[in-house]
């Protein structure tokens, strides 16, 4: 059984063919309604989401397929004490497909071993978050034109930003790819990241100056500090407002850079800065949900279905 838990499940070729197949999605939407009737995908989200739940659903919605589900993990048997390996392997015999987020660092993977249909890990904890990752390389692609040769700045919670890990891990694999690390000194890149990087022969930096990186980058990813994964309150108040870009900021940017952000945002991003042209969050919003019914459409032909 084929899952998606991390990017790194993905080839660099199957990748280019899930962005390939977004794009025609997005060129003839027309193709692809009804190829999903009669299949049903669960969404089992035992921690808050709205872009990803909604995206996934809309994804098959869009392909003709149904949709059944919980949004959190109170409104499911995990309130009375049920594993996340037994609601799956419950799940699975009601559905052909299963996406899912938990707060737990590995909680899909273990579900995995226990489903009889694909699983998509739609975010775990600070860990992974693949199918952004998926929207983000849709994003950069079809704004830049290409996924190489360019310097990426990562501003913001790059210690429990799994967007950000996922992403940093996913373009590492092209050449000419460098990245700008910005973030204060208690929420830098973890070791295994920047090991990683450097086992690869990637070309990073880190800096607690997003002024300084600006002039340099190609794109510029924005993260919100989580409140969620702070141990205490004091340490979220006294970092959550480290970045805040503002149209200031961005007078010394390139005219070609820009300006992503896996969403939800607090105040990290003034919302001035939604009417310049660079600002392509929304856009990614919107990716999201073509690239995700690629991803369907791929582990369900896997799948034999």
């Amino acid at each position: 059984m084929r899952h998606l838990i991390g990017i790194s499940d993905l080839t660099t070729g199957e990748i280019e063919s899930l962005l390939n197949t977004a794009d025609d999605i997005i060129a003839r939407p027309g193709d692809y309604f009804g190829v999903c009737r009669g299949k049903k995908l669960a969404t089992l989200f035992f921690e808050p989401s709205t872009r990803t739940r909604l995206s996934f659903e809309a994804a098959m919605l869009d392909l003709g397929g149904n949709v059944l589900g919980f949004s959190s993990a109170s409104s499911s048997s995990a309130s009375k004490g049920e594993s996340v390996q037994d609601t799956v392997r419950t799940v699975s015999q009601y559905v052909d497909i299963i996406a899912m987020r938990h707060p737990r660092e590995g909680a899909p993977l273990a579900a995995s071993l226990r489903s009889d249909v694909p699983v998509i890990n739609a975010g775990d904890g600070g860990h992974n978050h693949p199918t952004q990752t998926l929207a983000d390389l849709t994003t950069i692609r079809r704004e830049k034109g290409r996924l190489t040769d360019m310097t990426i700045g990562v501003c913001g919670d790059l210690k429990f930003g799994r967007t950000v890990h996922s992403l940093v891990e996913a373009m590492a694999r092209y050449p000419g790819v460098r990245f700008v690390m910005i973030s204060p000194e208690e929420l830098k890149t973890p070791d295994y990241v920047t090991r990683s990087l450097s086992a690869q022969g990637v070309e990073y930096r880190e800096t607690a100056s997003l002024e300084e990186a600006m002039g340099e980058l190609d794109v510029l990813y924005m993260t919100r500090v989580q409140r969620e994964r702070f141990f205490n309150e004091e340490d979220y108040v006294r970092l959550k407002d480290s970045y805040i870009l503002t149209p200031e900021k961005l007078e010394s940017a390139r005219r070609d850079l820009i300006v992503m952000h896996p969403l939800p945002r607090v105040n990290e991003i003034s919302r001035q800065v939604d009417d310049d042209p660079r600002a392509c969050y929304f856009k990614q919003v919107k990716n999201g949900k073509f690239v995700r019914m690629a991803l369907i459409l791929m582990l369900l032909e896997a799948a034999g279905q």
